[in-house]
């Protein structure tokens, strides 16, 4: 993985754990459910954040390689798989 991607993808991680906790938090303390809502839809926010960063280094280090050794087909493979997932959220 890339150094500046890794860096940046845990970086995010850790703020996101936080997040986490935060949220478990407003639950049990029985927080106004908009809040809560609003906490949780930041999270995911976040967490795409994380997947757009590891889908960059993906394309610029794996798919890349695969493309220069040949295989095409793997690498759009992959990055249809990709997209799939990310447009079904």
């Amino acid at each position: 993985m890339r150094k500046d991607i890794k860096s940046r993808a845990t970086r995010r991680l850790k703020i996101i754990e936080g997040q986490m906790r935060g949220l478990q938090k407003m639950v049990e303390e029985d927080k106004y459910c908009i809040d809560i809502i609003t906490q949780a839809a930041a999270i995911k926010a976040a967490l795409s954040g994380v997947e757009d960063l590891l889908l960059e280094n993906h394309l610029s280090t794996h798919v890349i390689d695969q493309v220069k050794n040949g295989k095409d087909d793997k690498a759009t493979e992959e990055i249809l798989r990709v997209y799939k997932l990310k447009r079904n959220k």
